[in-house]
């Protein structure tokens, strides 16, 4: 076993890399690091941007590196606490990642999958459709799942809608379960005029959970994978669910809110670095409701 600082969570943090804006790599890193986290990227894709609007980009798919890179990690005996995916390149690497967790999972490895598909009620530009039905096959394989609602509207095969009932968003939960996760996070449920929830099951305890905050009219890419990684982060430190989900909410609602104070471009990100000092300060839980 190579040495390690015995005090250190480590984490294989499986995304892509953006040149411009706040997401995926460029978020996480900073995000876990500053939560007392060691970040191990495993590089999915590189982009030149965000892919959502009309917007160019460029797109490299490094599905053919990901073998060589992952045979280095294992020459050196890498070991993680957490496997954390997010952006997937292509179909093929999901099969990569299933063979990834199989090598490098221990029995307390923490395993979260972040089915990244689309948003705003479509399928992302850079993904292809096929992935729908992989992303089912992996969550199978994740404790945690933390899909946006146009995710799990994909995910179930169900149409998006733009309201959604409690009774039905409890089906949806379990029925997300089933896939196999044992935790379930929904983000971005539409929760009324002017609201937004995100909304969670615990299969251990058979506890659901939900919170909701006020909308704020911007929309910043990078911001999911913030909040999955504040989640991820505070649950590695030992914070219960409902702490965890509360944490996250009131981080990723401080920087937006700070951010649409400024005027520049929204695929820039939220000002992620003005904030982050507010991760080492201990959590003043805001509310949250079972379901």
């Amino acid at each position: 076993m190579a040495v390690r600082d015995p005090f250190m969570k480590r984490v294989a943090a499986i995304h892509d890399i953006s040149g411009v804006g706040r997401s995926a790599l460029k978020a996480i890193i900073p995000v876990m690091s500053t939560m007392g986290i060691e970040v191990n990227p495993l590089p999915t894709a590189v982009l030149s941007s965000d892919t959502n609007g009309t917007a160019p980009y460029s797109f490299v798919d490094l599905t053919d590196t990901m073998a060589e890179y992952i045979r280095c990690w294992k020459a050196i005996d890498m070991s993680f606490d957490c496997i954390y995916s997010g952006f997937l390149g292509s179909p093929a690497q999901v099969c990569i990642l299933e063979d990834f967790i199989r090598d490098f999972s221990r029995t307390d490895t923490f395993v979260v999958v972040d089915p990244v598909l689309g948003d705003d009620g479509a399928i992302y530009r850079s993904v292809a459709p096929e992935m729908v039905r992989e992303m089912r096959c992996l969550a199978a394989r994740a404790h945690m799942i933390t899909p946006n609602f146009t995710e799990a509207a994909l995910l179930l095969g169900e149409p998006c809608r733009e309201q959604i009932d409690t009774p039905t968003l409890k089906i949806w939960l379990r029925r997300l379960a089933e896939l196999g996760p044992e935790v379930v996070v929904i983000t971005s449920v539409p929760d009324g005029e002017a609201h937004t929830a995100v909304a969670a099951l615990d299969t251990a305890t058979g506890k659901a959970w939900k919170l909701s905050s006020r909308y704020i009219p911007a929309a910043y890419p990078g911001t999911g994978d913030i909040f999955t990684s504040v989640v991820t982060g505070s649950l590695m430190q030992g914070d219960s669910l409902p702490v965890a989900l509360d944490r996250a909410v009131q981080f990723v609602g401080q920087c937006i809110l700070v951010s649409s104070g400024y005027g520049y471009p929204e695929r820039e990100g939220v000002l992620l670095e003005k904030e982050l000092p507010l991760l080492r300060v201990p959590v003043r839980v805001r509310g949250y409701e079972e379901l």
